[in-house]
């Protein structure tokens, strides 16, 4: 497999699934974001890596069809999120009127995400947590879980 191999959705893989064996990191921007309920959430605008254990710790999401929302933006722990690759879209299990609560920050103005009282806070919000993230067994639900069945849709 080489870089040439990679289709148009950045996915590589040496088998006929629709769960690919790699992605390139810089599909996933701009990639939708569904709740269970096929409710629309947002997209994904950032991915952010831990450089000290090379794992992805968030996706930056950007929430629409929200009031308030505005030019607000949240990171979601990246633990949290499900790749749907029949549907070619993230999955996250939370409602949408409850997003209305999460915790977010001024596009101009990003948190320390780096910080423990900050990882907190999203641990409180979405359960898990994102550091965790980075001390699970490398990969994250991308990898291990990414083909839903008629349940978990």
């Amino acid at each position: 497999m080489s870089y040439l191999d990679r289709d148009i959705l950045g996915m590589y893989r040496d088998h006929d699934s629709p769960e690919p064996d790699l992605l390139g990191v810089d599909t996933l921007i701009g990639d939708d974001v569904y709740n269970y309920g096929d409710e629309e959430l947002g997209n994904i605008k950032e991915i952010m890596l831990d450089m000290r254990t090379g794992q992805i710790t968030y996706a930056v999401l950007s929430f629409s069809g929200i009031p308030g929302m505005g030019d607000k933006l949240f990171a979601v722990p990246w633990e949290r999120l499900m790749l749907d690759p029949v549907n070619k879209r993230f999955l996250l299990n939370v409602e949408k009127n409850r997003l209305k609560d999460a915790p977010g920050f001024d596009k101009n103005n990003w948190p320390d995400m780096s910080s423990d009282a900050w990882n907190q806070q999203m641990e409180a919000f979405y359960g898990g947590g994102a550091m965790a993230a980075g001390r699970m067994q490398s990969g994250s639900d991308l990898g291990s879980r990414s083909s839903l069945s008629d349940d978990e849709r």
